[in-house]
């Protein structure tokens, strides 16, 4: 990894709910970006992905808690004021979510808020504005760009509104991209589309992108990294290759089997016995216990962020002995 753009240190988001209870949606993560670099944050839904997005983002809902550090190129973004987060967002951290439609206002151009999208940041005339928006929408496949500058949303499909979105997320070249499951609404072959696109843009333009998805298969695409996500913790994390090949957490080997492509034809796939914890009560052991084919005594106790001699990571007791053979 290049040098970090965004370092998340044990961030915890606890999230008040009915009945005076909290969930803690986020609890204790770690992870880092690097400059040019995509990290996959892949789990199940409900796990606490998106919630750390937001908590990136500095987009939780009211009353929220949260504590640890969220460095933007070393700077704390925990420290800003609502006013401050505003002139960075957008800017320096942008934000590409699932649903296209409801990221652009169906009454204005796409061009025009792509313009929008430079001038809130940038003292640019309206002119400079309008040309950098069209030769953004032809950077990411608008097809005849200056045409379509003037068409409102409702004349594109879903995969070239999501390509505008992105055109208007990295419209100020910022440091990190968000993109919170950017190809989950699409169909799998525009998906490839614009995965390849974010790693193309990211490649050129050295910005860092969290890439938020419940889908093993987009980031066996496009990420350099993966962090893997069960009931708010990182359970393990490393390269793509490295955790594909020789997956260490047992909830990882869970995931990848679930995976359709891991069956091809063999019938049903296998299913994750048991449940998610109450994360309003969390057990105080490993969160994946009660689901675990390999749980011991020891398992009662939350495990150890144990570091692998390959550079990963993974918080599971099974892992302990090597590290020590290691030492």
């Amino acid at each position: 990894m290049t040098g970090a753009v965004l370092q998340i240190e044990d961030l915890r988001v606890r999230i008040p709910v009915p009945g005076g209870r909290w969930v803690g949606a986020v609890d204790g993560v770690t992870l880092a970006v690097g400059s040019g670099e995509i990290v996959g944050l892949v789990g199940e839904s409900g796990c606490g992905k998106s919630t750390l997005g937001g908590a990136v983002m500095g987009l939780l809902p009211g009353g929220s808690e949260v504590s640890g550090r969220v460095l933007l190129d070393e700077e704390d973004l925990r420290g800003l004021t609502d006013e401050q987060y505003r002139r960075i967002r957008g800017d320096d951290i942008a934000l590409v979510s699932q649903d296209p439609a409801s990221s652009l206002d169906p009454t204005f151009s796409v061009g025009a808020q792509v313009a929008e999208a430079i001038r809130n940041h940038r003292d640019v005339s309206r002119r400079a504005a309008r040309e950098r928006a069209v030769e953004l929408l032809g950077i990411v496949g608008i097809p005849d760009p200056r045409a379509r500058y003037a068409d409102p949303p409702h004349r594109f499909s879903g995969g070239m509104k999501q390509r505008v979105v992105i055109a208007a997320a990295l419209a100020n070249d910022p440091a990190v991209l968000i993109a919170d499951e950017p190809t989950t609404a699409l169909d799998v072959t525009i998906q490839a589309q614009i995965l390849h696109l974010l790693r193309d843009l990211t490649v050129r333009s050295g910005t860092g992108v969290l890439l938020i998805t419940h889908d093993l298969g987009v980031v066996a695409q496009v990420c350099d990294r993966v962090a893997v996500m069960y009931a708010g913790q990182v359970v393990e994390q490393g390269t793509v290759r490295d955790l594909f090949a020789r997956p260490l957490h047992p909830y990882t080997r869970a995931l990848l089997d679930s995976q359709p492509a891991a069956h091809h034809r063999s019938g049903d796939l296998p299913v994750i016995p048991g449940r998610v914890p109450d994360l309003t009560e969390p057990p105080a052991g490993c969160r994946f216990a009660s689901r675990c084919a390999h749980v011991h005594d020891r398992c009662a106790t939350a495990p150890p962020v144990i570091g692998m001699p390959n550079g990963g990571q993974v918080a599971c007791w099974l892992h302990q002995a090597v590290t020590e053979e290691v030492r």
